[in-house]
């Protein structure tokens, strides 16, 4: 393995902790604990930590890209050429993805047409987490799934 192969792994699986487990903490410590506060103390606070989360998530959004697709396209395809299996799987780990990426950036966003996402935040970041879930799990059978070097 060289340098670049194992920074970009870091990066993944860093960006993974980072970004799930800062998504598990608003939803399941940071939202319950805020929902007891006055409406316009909420309010406020809920827009101080948007304001710093969602940079935290469009850098998070990048490095999964450039990591991600490093790993599939310059370390793990020549691994698995004819591996039908293998590229089906990893192809709905990115789709699931995108879709992360998506809830995560409507979320954390301000435009008028994600409103309706924002204010229902709890259910939506559930099922963030949900698919996150899915992901890790994909990626973790992927790695080791028979047939692969375990690399």
């Amino acid at each position: 393995m060289d340098i670049l192969t194992i920074l970009s792994r870091w990066t993944h699986v860093g960006t993974a902790i980072v970004i799930v487990g800062g998504t598990c903490f608003l939803r399941f410590v940071l939202s319950p604990a805020a929902a007891q506060l006055p409406d316009a103390e909420h309010a406020k606070l809920k827009e101080l930590v948007m304001a710093k989360w969602k940079k935290f998530v469009m850098a998070g959004i990048v490095l999964f890209i450039i990591s991600g697709f490093y790993n599939y396209l310059v370390v793990q395809m020549p691994k698995h050429r004819g591996d039908g299996l293998y590229h089906a799987l990893v192809g709905t780990k990115i789709l699931l993805a995108f879709g992360i990426f998506f809830l995560a950036s409507a979320l954390v966003g301000r435009s008028k047409s994600f409103e309706g996402l924002r204010k229902n935040a709890k259910l939506w970041q559930t099922v963030l987490i949900l698919l996150a879930a899915i992901v890790i799990g994909i990626s973790g059978y992927v790695k080791f799934m028979p047939g692969t070097s375990g690399v």
